[in-house]
């Protein structure tokens, strides 16, 4: 596969900020004692009060996540790229620290969230006037999200205003021509407990000190021990031990490793079943007994194919008795009756089936009567006979062939060949997908004639060699974003088509490809990039950084460096250890310099097929 590459700047700041703006327009005619005048006033309405779903492309860790995120950073990434400099923490000129923070709060500590107008935010802790007055585009009534947050508590956790500047950069990937923005958060989240994000707003929340420096604005007078802030958006995950994680989730899959077959049962003539993937199945007679019969699905230990097969009418037409066994192969049989059951069950479908053999059998009849001249007199033009399969039929067959609509239980007739955290390598029988197919078309197929011509007249559907994995895992249902791809040779070169990546159900994945399968990777997808620190010894942290683009000199390592209060990192601290590591000015080192540092890429694990 390609490699994209992911280029980080520190900012990437709007042409005009959020406001009211007006343009005068002046025109000076010589002959004429007055100047022509227009002025026309426009609204830049930057997002102040909340994010639109459509703004935000993803977080990190994911809404929901359960794994090891304890040395990670979170962040969310923003379509818009200018969106955290849109606005001003305090301040103005060129060099305006972004708006935007990321507070990350334990679920103990997570305050109460409240939905209130706008025109009513103030009436609880102490607001700047400026923080909180309507613009032009705005009413007293719109909804805001607002947090009070302990004052002791944010404190630990709001980060000062010479480290917003290093919270939030521009990050561009691949081909992909928009840039997003992402903003990073300074503290890690407590393992073992469940994290809350707020995106707060601190838009004028800052002002000037004596020492000149900016401190956050609680007011002439702040009444309580609590600050009002607006939470822009919010999401909750969970930090859990090592043994969680997706990695470590994925490796025990490998001890589970093996082809779907049940094990072997110690009697030759059974096992020669089991060993194809057959499992004893119960089966009803059609005279109305019962008895035990084999079955094997279309998913089997190794890629089969024996070509086209031969229509038939009945179900009962493909069974095959085993004397030495006495039971019968119902794999086949099973397959024709389900791919009959689920035409039926399409009543379009069906419909158009049985239109389609009427029109071809009617183009039959006359080529045939042409054939022996039987119409030479006939005066008349006849309006050709469109005999060609419909499109949707064609398109509903095609998703037969992929395994669509049959059920669960057709597919893994039995749990002994999936345990749970297992994966199972696997081939697919095209003959079980062809009698699918062919019970499917059955529909209208009353005689010999119509087994003739659907002999002579093979559907425009592919068939090729089919090989893959089978995973129940929790690392299915845990990560919904879970990526697959699949290799004809275990050093990944020779990268295999997807036939079909499909959940039949929240644990269970199936993936197929191809050709033959000799490597698997499973990984998570690119957006699962993020920020993290290396754990030293209790109470700090490090970082291994990477070389600086074109240098031999490898940098020395970062830290250990202490952790602030409650676990968070200081991102100022930060960027001037990397500085004297890298041996660069501090002011050298910017938001898009730290996010090259602490970027991890998105694990992969690999297994190699059996």
């Amino acid at each position: 596969m390609s490699e994209s590459q992911v280029t980080f700047r520190h900012a990437h700041r709007p042409v005009l900020a959020a406001g009211d703006y007006q343009v005068t327009s002046s025109h000076r005619v010589s002959l004429e004692p007055v100047d022509f005048t227009t002025t026309r006033r426009f609204t830049v309405a930057g997002d102040r009060f909340g994010l639109a779903p459509s703004l935000i492309r993803s977080v990190f860790p994911p809404e929901g996540s359960v794994g090891d995120h304890a040395a990670v950073l979170p962040h969310i990434v923003l379509e818009r790229a200018t969106l955290p400099w849109e606005r001003s923490p305090g301040g103005a000129g060129p060099q305006t620290p972004p708006w935007l923070a990321l507070l990350l709060f334990t679920e103990q500590e997570a305050p109460p969230v409240s939905t209130v107008p706008l025109g009513q935010v103030a009436a609880g802790p102490w607001l700047p006037p400026a923080a909180v007055a309507a613009e032009s585009h705005e009413s007293a009534q719109d909804p805001v999200t607002v947090i009070d947050v302990p004052a002791a508590l944010l404190a630990d956790l709001l980060p000062g205003y010479a480290d917003l500047p290093l919270l939030a950069h521009v990050r561009s990937e691949g081909d992909d021509p928009a840039d997003t923005a992402v903003v990073v958060g300074t503290r890690l989240p407590p393992a073992g407990m469940t994290s809350v994000v707020h995106l707060v707003s601190l838009e004028h929340r800052f002002t000037p000190a004596t020492d000149g420096s900016w401190v956050l604005d609680r007011g002439p007078a702040p009444v309580g021990d609590t600050v009002r802030l607006v939470s822009m958006t919010s999401w909750r995950f969970a930090s859990v031990s090592t043994d969680h994680t997706f990695a470590a989730l994925v490796r025990d899959l490998a001890e589970e490793g093996a082809t779907l077959r049940l094990p072997p049962s110690g009697q030759p003539a059974a096992d020669r079943y089991l060993g194809q993937g057959f499992v004893p199945a119960r089966h009803r007679l059609r005279q109305g007994g019962s008895s035990i019969g084999w079955y094997r699905g279309p998913l089997v230990p190794g890629p089969t194919d024996a070509g086209p097969v031969a229509p038939v009418r009945t179900g009962d037409a493909l069974l095959r008795f085993d004397a030495e066994l006495g039971m019968f192969d119902l794999g086949y049989a099973a397959a024709w009756q389900l791919g009959r059951l689920l035409a039926l069950g399409s009543g379009d479908t069906a419909t158009a089936l049985y239109g389609w053999r009427r029109r071809r059998d009617q183009q039959a009849a006359r080529d045939q009567r042409a054939a022996r001249n039987l119409d030479a007199g006939y005066p008349l033009a006849v309006a050709p006979i469109d005999d060609s399969l419909p499109a949707g039929v064609r398109d509903w067959l095609t998703g037969l062939t992929r395994l669509e609509g049959v059920p669960f239980g057709y597919l893994v007739p039995d749990e002994g060949l999936l345990p749970a955290e297992s994966i199972r390598f696997l081939g697919v029988d095209q003959g079980w997908v062809r009698h699918l197919v062919d019970g499917a078309v059955s529909v209208g197929r009353l005689g010999p004639a119509d087994e003739a011509r659907d002999a002579a007249a093979p559907l425009p559907l592919e068939f090729p060699t089919l090989t893959g994995a089978l995973i129940r895992s929790q690392v299915v249902s845990g990560y919904p974003g879970l990526l697959v791809d699949g290799y004809a040779d275990r050093a990944g070169t020779g990268h295999l088509t997807p036939w079909v990546t499909r959940r039949l159900n929240p644990e269970v994945l199936l993936c197929l490809f191809e050709g033959e399968l000799a490597r698997l990777d499973l990984h998570q997808p690119p957006e699962a990039q993020h920020l993290a620190v290396e754990p030293r010894s209790p109470g700090s942290f490090g970082r291994t950084l990477r070389a600086p683009g074109g240098s031999e000199r490898v940098p020395d390592p970062v830290g250990p460096l202490p952790l602030g209060p409650r676990g968070t990192v200081s991102p100022t601290g930060l960027a001037a250890a990397i500085a004297g590591s890298l041996g660069v000015p501090v002011a050298e080192v910017d938001s898009g310099d730290l996010a090259l540092q602490l970027t991890e890429t998105a694990e992969r694990v690999t297994f190699l097929r059996p």
